[in-house]
């Protein structure tokens, strides 16, 4: 059998033969089916295909107006549907319209007149055919607000959801019993909501399942906790101070019924699992070991000292105390450790701290050989009453026996501590709020004044340093009377907010002692260390810019005695000075500073009793409310 062979020349005439046939029988072929498509549309224009329907409900040959009202007419689902919610053996039912659910007939009509009028010539072709033929049923479009449906889904919820129920403890004064944890259940919201949606697209009577979800307690069981409970409040819990010494505070008690309402179950982690165990509330404990705290803090104290200038020895005047701190988060687990154990004494955890300078400390160790020069600076309080002498007293007793560190930059405010009716200080004359009132402490700038004057020529820095705000006799008093070189010289305390501070920039420590001598009405000061070389070299331009005081004000007081007049604020002239001061150390410039002063103008006040003629007369026959010196 042979096999014949065409030329190339002789085939191409066939194979372009079929590609024209072919071509030509699809254009036909598209022809005929564009002929049908847009025939069948302008057939039926303006109207619905045949065989079309929504929800069931036929619409064939109507317009979209016209099917819209007969849809509108026959879908009333959303009013007269029921929805059926089932949980278990309870079940809610509700109108599609009360979930928020409404049905548009107009545009459920529009879809259906476009159904075989969109999506390409094929498309078109297909849904025309397939309408014809099977019939095309198209589902109604709703508008669902899921907001609505939110709502009452929440509303069954409430109904629905059952709370976890943790174990528990309840405590009847000394009766514990264990409540035994209990599984909740959660209607599942989004996912009910979901269920929902679909039942609606289907536009008929159904029931949706509520999804709901059940968590287990993290606590079943807490009997063996209930047994550490019961041991916790079978006696008293007795906190102590740890090596508790003769004049230590505590202990402190906590009977069984207030333990009782401080126990609870805390969360701890062991073993890479949670678990619990009985305790007593952190937040209640803080609370009580705070009012304890007051008591058991006390800051560390270096002992006090005297100078021996015969014998160069220190000797002792009060003892050095430890400080202590309390630990409250350390002291509250110790608590709850301890009461686990069983234990029902517990010491508290306290942080102690060493004072720098001990009883034994000697006056070689501290670099004390003797009184500095210029290191006694004295002033006098000449006509105060007995309150001021007594604040006076009281503030220098501060001072008494007292060390500076070398390099330590000392706060006059912080060493005074509490100025207060309780520490032994009473209420005298004092400047405040641009007036001279009473007040506690008055006459503890004459302790400011004198240590000032001593810092001042004993050469050290001067770190916060505030005048008064007018010029007071009391500081430029001496025994041969006033003397203004003395102005400008002076130092006010009212701490926290005015503070007098010097620096110890020498290499030995300073000690400090203080004398009031009541018979001669005077404060002395003295500064005891090693002389390091430094000398003191000032001069003063004395008040200048002179102010007058103004006339003395006479005021009516009603509380005050038939002819009595009394003297309520003190008169001074305003006044500018400047002290200039320069310390050498062995004959070269060590530093140097400025003090500059002003003193405002001050006015006498005399207040005097009803009825009172002539007023001034009075107090000028008195004494009082006269003209200051210069």
């Amino acid at each position: 059998m042979t096999t014949a062979a065409y030329p190339i020349s002789r085939r191409a005439p066939f194979l372009a033969q079929a590609v024209t046939a072919i071509i030509i029988g699809l254009i036909l072929f598209l022809g005929f089916v564009l002929t049908w498509v847009v025939g069948y549309q302008l057939w039926y224009a303006g109207r619905i295909f045949p065989g079309v329907s929504v929800a069931g409900v036929p619409l064939s040959g109507l317009s979209p107006d016209e099917a819209a009202v007969k849809l509108n007419a026959a879908l009333s689902y959303p009013i007269t549907g029921k929805v059926v919610f089932r949980e278990a053996d309870r079940a809610w039912v509700v109108a599609p319209v009360q979930l928020g659910m409404v049905f548009d007939p107009s545009a459920s009509a529009r879809t259906a007149y476009q159904l075989g009028r969109g999506g390409g010539l094929f498309a078109a072709l297909d849904g025309q055919i397939r309408a014809r033929t099977l019939g095309y049923d198209i589902s109604p479009v709703i508008i669902f607000d899921q907001r609505v449906a939110y709502q009452y889904l929440r509303g069954l919820a409430q109904q629905v959801d059952q709370p976890v129920v943790e174990a528990s403890l309840k405590i009847d004064g000394s009766n514990v019993t264990a409540i035994s944890g209990q599984p909740g259940r959660l209607v599942d919201l989004e996912a009910t909501l979901a269920g929902l949606s679909g039942q609606l697209q289907k536009f008929q009577d159904g029931e949706v399942a509520l999804v709901v979800h059940e968590a287990q307690p993290a606590l079943t069981d807490v009997s063996a906790e209930a047994d550490s409970a019961r041991q916790i409040v079978s006696q008293p819990l007795q906190v102590t101070m740890p090596d508790a010494q003769a004049g230590d505070p505590g202990p402190w008690v906590f009977q069984p019924e207030v333990l009782a309402h401080m126990i609870g179950l805390e969360k701890v982690e062991a073993g890479g699992s949670g678990q619990v165990r009985v305790s007593l509330s952190p937040q209640i404990l803080q609370q009580m070991l705070s009012g304890v705290e007051s008591q058991v803090d006390r800051k560390a104290a270096d002992a006090r000292f005297h100078y021996d200038d015969a014998s160069g020895q220190l000797q002792p005047i009060s003892q050095s105390q430890t400080g202590r701190t309390l630990n409250i988060g350390a002291s509250i687990k110790a608590i709850n450790d301890a009461l686990l154990r069983g234990e029902h004494s517990v010491p508290l955890v306290v942080t102690v701290t060493q004072p720098q300078v001990s009883d034994t400390a000697t006056a070689q160790e501290l670099g004390i050989t003797g009184l500095l020069p210029d290191g006694v600076q004295t002033s006098y309080f000449y006509g105060s009453h007995a309150e001021r002498i007594q604040n006076i007293t009281t503030a220098a007793g501060r001072f008494d026996g007292v060390l500076v560190a070398p390099g330590e930059t000392f706060s006059m405010g912080q060493t005074l501590g509490d100025v207060s009716l309780d520490n032994g200080f009473t209420e005298a004359l004092i400047i405040y709020g641009g007036h001279t009132i009473k007040g506690v402490g008055g006459g503890v700038c004459q302790v400011s004044t004198t240590l000032f004057r001593t810092v001042f020529h004993t050469g050290f820095p001067v770190i916060q340093r505030v005048p008064h705000a007018y010029r007071v006799s009391y500081y430029e008093e001496t025994p041969g009377g006033l003397d203004p070189s003395l102005a400008g010289l002076d130092a006010t305390v009212y701490f926290p907010l005015v503070d007098f501070e010097f620096k110890n920039d020498s290499p030995y420590w300073i000690l400090m002692e203080t004398y009031v001598d009541t018979s001669s009405q005077s404060l002395t000061w003295k500064f005891y260390s090693t002389y390091d070389g430094r000398t003191v070299q000032w001069s003063t331009t004395g008040p200048q810019n002179i102010v007058q005081a103004p006339a003395a004000l006479f005021k009516e007081n009603s509380d005050l005695s038939p002819g009595q007049i009394t003297q309520t604020d003190y008169a001074a002239n305003g006044a500018d000075v400047t002290v200039n001061r320069t310390v050498l150390m062995n004959g070269a410039v060590h530093f140097q500073d400025q003090f500059q002063t002003h003193y405002e103008p001050w006015q006498a006040v005399c207040e005097y009793a009803p009825g009172m003629d002539n007023p001034e007369k009075n107090a000028k026959r008195k004494g009082i409310c006269q003209p200051p010196h210069s």
